[in-house]
């Protein structure tokens, strides 16, 4: 085999940096996707999105070339190991579009033989790994499958890929040893559990967040709706208080994943899982919250509003899922112009931080970019659902 481990889908935020931790590690790495800019910004040593201490890594182990991306599938068949990073989405009623899977195998399957390992590393739904193994076994391969799904926060994988446990779940014992022995270069903290369990172990700890941030907001809501500061509550509950340490701060809780992972937990229980779609009607629900609240108080029909902050989270070029384009269409709708900014999505339709200074009448936090902390609005107001300037959540 040509290389160790080929990484489908390689060149996004979850394949490029587990294929440069590998390719770090010693692994000889392909990258095979389909995106010509990502995989040119790649192979020249470039990233093509943000990742914290990621470029000095990037170009080492292209200029030794441990790393490669293509766009030639057989790449595929030259390698040891095959890592497949396409989840699993839920469509436009919230079911999980599982068939998204079978499709993306169907396209490789010619390229995979009964000599490797095949690692499934993204979201999936309960029960898919072993409907993989089983079609597979279908049209006659003997490819072993496995599920290690990545956990890793987006901008801190180089670190959390070495520092976090692994999951490991083969569906059969060759495929957990093969998939062990190869995350076992980045750590050697190994868990080994059954497929389903490692599914639902993923999708339970994207949905554990998801309902502690809705924990939050509802709690910010209800204070707001009291005028009082949301804020002052959750200091005199959590200083020196560790009972409430995992307890978050009132947010936008959005991206590519927390949302869907919850839709696809509670369509594995047949829909009753009524704890999650209480917490997506609360973080969904937010941001035509804060526009209610801004009514309240600003004659919005006359004002512009500046937009902070488009990422759907802070010091992040990722606009996936974002709420702050929830945000940016309800305000659309009530206020008399709305300016968007943001220091790493590049959009021509955003303005410089000097035209909001100079134009906005009123000033929205959409996300905590570090890029704000020092911008002084002088008397136009900040609505902070984030208290990112530390004046308390009041609108």
């Amino acid at each position: 085999m040509k290389y160790d481990v080929c990484i489908i889908g390689g060149c996004g935020h979850v394949g490029l940096p587990f294929g440069m931790a590998l390719a770090d590690q010693g692994k000889k790495v392909a990258l095979y996707d389909i995106n010509e800019t990502s995989i040119n910004k790649v192979n020249s040593g470039e990233l093509p999105f943000l990742e914290n201490n990621a470029e000095p890594v990037l170009k080492k182990v292209t200029k030794s070339k441990m790393l490669q991306a293509t766009n030639d599938p057989s790449v595929i068949g030259q390698s040891k190991a095959v890592v497949m990073v396409i989840g699993t989405p839920v469509d436009e009623h919230l079911n999980p579009r599982v068939h998204d899977i079978f499709k993306a195998i169907k396209e490789v399957e010619q390229y995979l033989n009964d000599d490797q390992l095949l690692i499934m590393r993204s979201t999936l739904y309960p029960g898919v790994t072993d409907k993989v193994r089983a079609y597979l076994e279908r049209i006659g391969r003997k490819t072993l499958v496995a599920f290690c799904p990545e956990r890793i926060v987006e901008g801190h994988a180089l670190t959390e890929l070495y520092e976090l446990p692994q999951i490991v779940a083969g569906c059969t014992p060759e495929a957990t040893k093969r998939a062990s022995e190869l995350f076992g270069v980045l750590t050697k903290k190994i868990k080994v559990v059954k497929p389903m369990e490692a599914e639902l172990a993923k999708l339970m700890t994207n949905t554990w967040r998801y309902i502690n941030f809705a924990i939050s907001n509802q709690f910010y809501m209800m204070a707001t709706r009291h005028d009082l500061d949301f804020y002052s509550i959750y200091e005199a509950m959590t200083e020196d208080y560790p009972r409430l340490k995992a307890f978050a701060k009132a947010g936008l809780a959005a991206g590519p994943c927390l949302f869907k992972d919850t839709m696809q937990l509670s369509a594995f229980d047949s829909n009753n899982f009524f704890l999650g779609h209480s917490a997506m009607l609360i973080n969904e629900g937010l941001p035509g919250f804060v526009v209610e609240q801004m009514k309240k108080k600003y004659d919005l029909s006359t004002m512009t509003v500046g937009l902070l902050g488009m990422a759907f989270k802070a010091n992040n070029d990722d606009p996936r899922e974002s709420l702050s384009y929830k945000l940016k269409k309800r305000l659309e709708f009530e206020a008399k112009e709305v300016l968007c900014h943001d220091p790493y999505i590049k959009d021509p339709r955003f303005v410089s931080l000097a035209d909001i200074h100079k134009k906005a009448d009123i000033i929205v936090i959409g996300t905590t970019h570090k890029d704000y902390a020092t911008e002084d609005w002088g008397n136009k107001p900040v609505v902070d659902m984030w208290n990112y300037y530390g004046k308390g959540g009041v609108i």
